[in-house]
């Protein structure tokens, strides 16, 4: 599938009048979009050194803040310069936040870090809250390249007081321009970021334990 922006996409017609006299409507039928999922690939476990608690606590990872572009499930796209646009005819099976965070809970869950994994609606000792920066294609390159942004700020759940911040950026560049090799550059975008969250929260063993201990 070509890009074709979205707000790219218009119908003239300069026999208007007499089509609609004729009973015909000048307006484009509109055709489904394809649904795609955020491919995935297997997270290794971890094996938690002697002193960490991690396996004791539950994690809850909240869906991640963002915009209003990034809080839709159309697959964002930045064609050129400063232009923001969306790809016609593909969509996400869900919104982006939606869709990064089962890729997180499932990634954690792999991984046997935690004594559970699951959304903020289980009942948890620690919290994963973030907020969603990039999530797009970007044709700086050709083909374009797939940017991940996550601001991330582990809580703990009985009363909101941090525990650690990060920042992830992921990259990975599309095969091609086909929708096919963008959807799968977005899977690989988005694994590497769920491996550097892995093990960035068992590096943060010590201070989960500190804070269990208040």
């Amino acid at each position: 599938m070509k890009l074709r922006p979205a707000a790219f996409v218009s119908v003239v017609c300069v026999t208007a009048v007499l089509l609609m006299s004729s009973g015909c409507s000048i307006l484009p039928e509109s055709e489904p979009a394809t649904l795609y999922r955020l491919p995935s690939a297997d997270i290794q476990p971890v094996t938690p050194s002697s002193n960490s608690l991690t396996i004791r606590q539950r994690l809850a990872v909240a869906a991640p803040q963002a915009g209003h572009l990034l809080s839709s499930n159309r697959i964002v796209v930045y064609p050129e310069g400063n232009t923001v646009n969306v790809y016609e005819g593909a969509r996400w099976q869900e919104n982006a936040p939606d869709l990064l965070q089962t890729r997180l809970i499932s990634g954690l869950q792999q991984s046997r870090l935690f004594a559970s994994v699951g959304s903020d609606s289980l009942p948890s000792e620690l919290l994963l809250l973030s907020e969603l920066r990039h999530f797009q294609s970007d044709y700086v390159t050709q083909p374009p390249t797939v940017k991940v942004q996550l601001d991330v700020q582990l809580v703990s759940a009985q009363n909101r007081t941090s525990i650690a911040t990060q920042t992830f950026t992921t990259s990975a560049q599309a095969s091609s321009v086909a929708i096919d090799n963008v959807v799968d550059a977005f899977g690989s975008a988005s694994d590497e970021l769920t491996e550097q969250l892995t093990a960035w929260l068992t590096d943060q063993a010590d201070a989960i334990n500190s804070s269990e201990q208040k």
